[in-house]
């Protein structure tokens, strides 16, 4: 793996590339993301395997699977376990895992596996904890909170990283329309959207806090002589973002998980917040959650 930073071996092209970052700044060779992919995969067969889906499927609600968690009654236990990043069915899982290459892969060879796996994997357990909170009588499993954390990343490393990039407006509204097509996805019935929203929250704050780049000034300064005033890291907004992003990501899984671990019901103290999940219409009723 080549040795200092990423930023500064790319800050000569970047001055005049748009959201999509210069093939010559891909230093790192992904491997995360792909061995979460088959870790995902494996899982998933291992669960079809266990459960015999392929004779008792029980259709697009996914109970086939749920069984390898245990079951399907009683407490939304499913998303904390350590199994909750695998599908239960086919076509999600290939959406998803589709999704997970294009847009982790991209990100690990920018920014290395380090940062990207804490965002993976915090986004993903951030999703459940939200999950947990909300959804009672049923278990959910799915990489897609981990998933959506690496699209909030993505719109967080464009704001953080704001002065650097051109066409900024157009890339800042693409991923906009991206992400509300995606959480639109989720008020469907049979789809856990509050895991969807919890892992992007996680994501974008983690993308404020791991994935600012260092301002011009700074990389240049590094080579001048000792004694000549070098510009700060990062600018002033980009501090500013990271202090507010880790007060809110702390804040955030600390009542959470208090919330979690004293039994608390979510719907006791947000009763529209059930829409985020399943709005119902003529052709579809919601679960009760």
């Amino acid at each position: 793996m080549p040795g200092g930073d990423l930023e500064s071996r790319g800050a000569k092209n970047r001055e005049g590339s748009s959201y999509v970052i210069e093939e010559s700044e891909t230093q790192w060779t992904s491997w995360l993301i792909p061995m979460f992919v088959v870790a995902n995969v494996v899982m998933f067969i291992v669960a079809m395997y266990r459960n015999n889906c392929p004779k008792y499927n029980l259709g697009f609600e996914g109970k086939c699977v749920a069984k390898f968690l245990g079951g399907a009654q009683g407490p939304r236990d499913g998303g904390l376990s350590l199994v909750s990043g695998y599908m239960p069915g086919i076509i999600h899982l290939l959406a998803n895992m589709l999704s997970l290459v294009f847009i982790g892969i991209r990100l690990e060879q920018q920014f290395g596996f380090v940062r990207i796996g804490i965002i993976y994997l915090l986004s993903g357990f951030g999703g459940s904890v939200l999950s947990t909170l909300f959804i009672r009588k049923s278990i959910s499993v799915g990489a897609s909170g981990a998933l959506f954390g690496l699209l909030g990343a993505m719109l967080s490393e464009l704001i953080t990283n704001w002065t650097i990039y051109t066409n900024k407006a157009a890339a800042f509204l693409t991923l906009l329309i991206i992400v509300a097509i995606n959480l639109a996805v989720g008020i469907l019935p049979h789809v856990d959207n509050f895991a969807h929203i919890g892992g992007f929250l996680t994501g974008f704050l983690l993308g404020l806090i791991l994935l600012p780049r260092p301002q011009f000034g700074w990389i240049e300064g590094r080579n001048l002589p000792a004694g000549v005033r070098v510009k700060s890291k990062y600018k002033a907004y980009q501090y500013a973002l990271w202090l507010v992003a880790l007060i809110l990501l702390v804040s955030g899984f600390t009542v959470g998980l208090v919330m979690l671990f004293r039994g608390v019901n979510a719907n006791d103290h947000c009763h529209w917040c059930h829409y985020l999940s399943c709005v119902p219409t003529n052709r579809w009723k919601c679960d009760e959650t």
